[in-house]
């Protein structure tokens, strides 16, 4: 991945540092106002990652100890680690083989009396199947946070991912479609919430530090609860407003690249590259492909010849019960978990990416796959 930054973001950082606020002020609430209208939610608090964005989630919720949160063990780290942020347990379930995603069933699997909710991440871009798992969420009587961390300009049922959701999280890491550096922000379609969510990311104040100093008179500020540190600046808001206004051309750029990759991969024996699922469109924040035996080489083998001939392929996406971290955990059998960070990688994709860069990289891909 390479961000899309150019001469407007850099002004736009200027200029916020210019204006002498450069604290969280009046870009970020523009920002927050804009991106939520964007992935189609009511409300938008903007904070520092999407990692932060997750904890307030389960803090907003009430998860604690005793509860238990269903998370897919493949998903960055920082899916289950926020669970344990609040003491809470996550229980780990498989996912579908063809779009990494938790489904009704891998959750209805491992949850028990005891699961508070669930984490359904949108994995890589690729869309989990929204109306499913929500309706199945309202009747188990658990709530749903989803991670859209990689689901900017992504869409299912002919809306963007996060439109409908009581509660999302999302990231503007520089591997993201749209970055601010680092940042997050959690949307809401509930004004209360929302409200709430402002106070926890600043240290449970009663009025925000923007309205504090645009009162003629002088403020004096209760904190209300015990909260946490968790805002943008400003200078990150302005990057994100000049970055937002490239999503839809990213996505569309993206889009024609992925269709051409799947076009030219399609005559590679035992290679199934990432494609849209039927009730969806991803925005191919990462383009995977899963090696089947059939390929005739492995994961490890193709990762280490792509670069000896210059291409910067990663592996899949990883499975957090293998990490050290979570070695304390003894989770259901994860065949289709374990499979997909095993035998997947994901290839360049990216605004600067060439046509001729596609066609190196598949006739690597391709050589390979003759052995």
């Amino acid at each position: 991945m390479i961000p899309l930054l150019g001469e407007e973001e850099a002004q736009a950082a200027a200029d916020a540092v210019r204006s002498g606020w450069v604290a969280q002020g009046p870009r970020v609430a523009r920002f927050e106002q804009e991106f939520a209208a964007t992935v189609g939610a009511g409300h938008g608090v903007a904070v520092s990652s999407c990692t932060t964005a997750l904890h307030l989630a389960l803090v907003l919720l009430g998860v604690g100890p005793g509860d238990e949160v269903v998370v897919p063990s493949l998903s960055f780290i920082a899916t289950a680690n926020a669970v344990r942020y609040v003491g809470a347990t996550p229980v780990f379930a498989d996912v579908d083989l063809a779009t990494g995603n938790l489904t009704v069933e891998t959750i209805d699997a491992v949850r028990t009396p005891r699961t508070r909710a669930v984490i359904a991440v949108h994995q890589g871009g690729v869309p989990f199947d929204t109306a499913a798992l929500r309706k199945a969420a309202d009747g188990w009587g658990v709530s749903l946070v989803e991670d859209a961390a990689c689901a900017a300009g992504s869409s299912a049922y002919g809306r963007p991912a996060g439109a409908g959701a009581a509660i999302a999280a999302w990231s503007f890491h520089p591997r993201k479609l749209i970055t601010t550096g680092e940042g997050g922000m959690v949307t809401v379609d509930d004004a209360g919430r929302a409200a709430r969510l402002r106070r926890l990311r600043e240290h449970g104040m009663n009025v925000s530090a923007a309205d504090r100093h645009a009162s003629a008179q002088p403020v004096l500020e209760a904190y209300l609860e015990t909260a946490y540190n968790y805002r943008m600046t400003d200078i990150q808001a302005a990057v994100g407003l000049v970055q937002l206004g490239r999503l839809a051309g990213l996505v569309e750029q993206r889009r024609a690249l992925a269709a051409r990759y799947q076009e030219l991969l399609a005559g590679i024996d035992g290679l199934v590259p990432v494609r849209d699922p039927a009730y969806g469109q991803t925005n191919y924040q990462s383009f995977w492909v899963l090696l089947n035996p059939a390929f005739g080489t492995g994961r490890d083998e193709a990762l280490a010849e792509l670069a000896a001939r210059g291409v910067s392929a990663r592996r899949g996406i990883m499975a957090a019960h293998l990490e050290p971290a979570y070695a304390d955990v003894a989770p259901a059998p994860l065949p289709v978990t374990e499979r997909l960070t095993r035998d997947s990688l994901i290839l360049p994709l990216h605004h600067a990416l060439t046509e001729d860069d596609q066609d190196h990289i598949v006739g690597v891909l391709r050589d390979l796959g003759r052995r």
